[in-house]
């Protein structure tokens, strides 16, 4: 897994949108960066509802949230509008950017999933935080917006 304190990986995804989002067009920005196994799933649903209620908070601090994960464009597309998502899901189905980010996992199907994990960039493109072994349950998106608000120096 990458470490906090390094670059964050660059990748290229396929948002939900259908529009091509890469890391890199953040520069700039603070990027929550959160992986979650499976669109559509309880844990996943209240996870990615909470970041959509927190979202103009997120925005307030000049902070993108980004979802990834390894469902493709059209299931998370479907997801998104379901609970209708402010932000970006993207689709990652080869895993290749749970990879480089170290939270990519078989699951006992053989399926591939990500790791439900978040990676909190500064504006230089440097992971500041990675929040792991985190349960659906717990306040997930206020713990990644309480980071975010550190970076914006508000805390």
């Amino acid at each position: 897994m990458v470490a906090e304190g390094e670059p964050a990986p660059d990748f290229e995804a396929k948002a939900h949108t259908g529009e091509t989002v890469r890391l890199s067009d953040y520069k700039g920005r603070i990027v929550v960066l959160y992986f979650y196994p499976r669109a559509m799933t309880p844990g996943c649903t209240r996870e990615g509802v909470r970041f959509n209620e927190l979202y103009e908070e997120f925005q307030k601090y000049g902070a993108v949230v980004l979802g990834v994960s390894t469902d493709p464009v059209e299931k998370n597309r479907k997801f998104a509008e379901k609970y209708g998502f402010k932000f970006p899901l993207l689709s990652d189905e080869k895993g290749e950017i749970a990879e480089k980010y170290g939270v990519l996992e078989t699951r006992k199907s053989g399926a591939i999933a990500a790791k439900r994990t978040t990676f909190i960039i500064d504006k230089n493109g440097v992971i500041r935080r990675i929040l792991k072994n985190i349960r659906p349950a717990e306040k997930h998106a206020d713990m990644a917006l309480d980071e975010v608000k550190k970076l914006a120096g508000e805390s």
